[in-house]
């Protein structure tokens, strides 16, 4: 059994211990006590060093810890030293978390159901299926004004059946290591933690989303929420900078280029409808019908993306008894189109064409769309459907 030194003292940066056993070529180290905190409960495992060497990873095995490290350990005693850094920040992130979760319940009856605290930020999903903005504020708000408060954070070992006042009723029987948050919460946690709210540090709500029947929130705390508000602050000051605005100023300035791009995009399709017309108009009369009066507009080559042929191969299709092929050669794709009247389905003769060559495709009865797997297989495409005009 490993004795956890963190459940008594979040703090220890440095500790001795006897190694125990060693698996994995001495890479692998069992300790009698550690001060490494092992992945466990949503929270990440502590990095550092054992005899000078690194700790890639730390992993709880349940009655005892598994110290992972970058090369071999010899010897028998061993010291080691926590990235205090990295320890502190998932302090802040942990203790902000039960921070956040003792008030949402408490102002809105909404229970935590999940925890993960990630590299750059943390999230907790809650029981309800929406939270609107205003709530969100709200608690971002209480949270950050408990922190101001520096409540004492402390730490008990209790047994299950005597345990009251938890905020989670927990699955385990025996002894519970116990964090309380003074006049605030009790929850059952082997996490590591600050001593007071106000090592917390400021709480930033990033945002919300549904993931499932529940919600998600994204969260920072401490240093990591400071970092953020900063890169926040410098994309608004580059931002209002190009616009040669006010930061204040830029949804304003935003929603009006929006809506001058929406009426440009507008007005560009119209032009593109009308000059598709137009070119149909000409290749459909330099055209002549085949046997069963049909006409067939053969467009090769096309620059761009396949899609730029889609209006005019609408507007060919608007004519009478007009078949419309047209293909791009980087990457290789072909368009297919047929009229009404034409008695030719678009869709079938796409497919039917690129299954032969391995290429794929679908559409309907007036157009297809698909690729082929070289420009080669391309033209065997086209010349099954138009043949001589590839």
């Amino acid at each position: 059994m490993t004795l956890r030194l963190y459940y008594t003292d979040s703090y220890l940066r440095a500790f001795d211990a006897d190694i125990v056993e060693r698996a994995d070529d001495g890479r692998r180290i069992y300790l009698d006590r550690t001060a490494f905190y092992p992945t466990s409960g949503g929270q990440p495992f502590d990095t550092g060093s054992l005899g000078g060497i690194a700790v890639v990873d730390v992993v709880d095995e349940g009655e005892r810890v598994a110290h992972v490290l970058a090369d071999p350990l010899a010897g028998i005693r061993v010291s080691g030293i926590v990235d205090w850094d990295r320890r502190f920040d998932h302090m802040q992130q942990h203790t902000g978390q039960h921070v956040l979760s003792a008030v949402l319940h408490e102002r809105f009856g909404h229970a935590t159901i999940g925890v993960h605290f990630g590299s750059e930020s943390s999230t907790l999903d809650l029981d309800t299926p929406a939270m609107d903005h205003a709530r969100l504020v709200e608690a971002e708000s209480r949270a950050n004004s408990l922190v101001t408060e520096s409540r004492p954070v402390e730490v008990s070992f209790e047994e299950a059946g005597s345990a009251g006042g938890l905020r989670k009723t927990p699955a385990r029987e025996g002894t519970l290591r116990i964090v309380t948050i003074r006049d605030l919460d009790r929850s059952a946690c082997g996490g590591t933690h600050v001593r007071a709210t106000g090592e917390i540090g400021p709480i930033l709500i990033r945002k919300s989303e549904r993931v499932k029947k529940n919600v998600r929130l994204e969260f920072l705390c401490g240093t990591r929420a400071v970092r953020r508000a900063r890169a926040d602050l410098d994309l608004l000051t580059r931002l209002a900078s190009q616009f040669s605005a006010a930061a204040d100023d830029l949804p304003a300035l935003v929603e009006a280029q929006r809506t001058d791009l929406k009426e440009a995009a507008a007005a560009r399709r119209d032009l593109e409808e009308n000059l598709a017309a137009t070119r149909a108009r000409d290749l459909y009369a330099a055209s002549m019908p085949d046997g069963s009066g049909v006409r067939a507009i053969v467009v090769p080559g096309e620059t761009g993306p396949i899609d730029r042929l889609r209006p005019l191969a609408r507007a060919v299709a608007g004519m009478p008894r007009a078949l419309f092929v047209g293909w791009t050669a980087d990457p290789p794709a072909l368009m297919v189109a047929t009229s009404a009247d034409s008695g030719l389905n678009a869709g079938r003769m796409l497919r039917s064409a690129l299954e032969q060559v391995g290429g794929r495709g679908g559409g309907n009865d007036r157009v297809g769309q698909g690729t082929a797997p070289s420009a080669s297989a391309l033209e065997e495409a086209v010349a099954a459907i138009v043949p001589g005009r590839v």
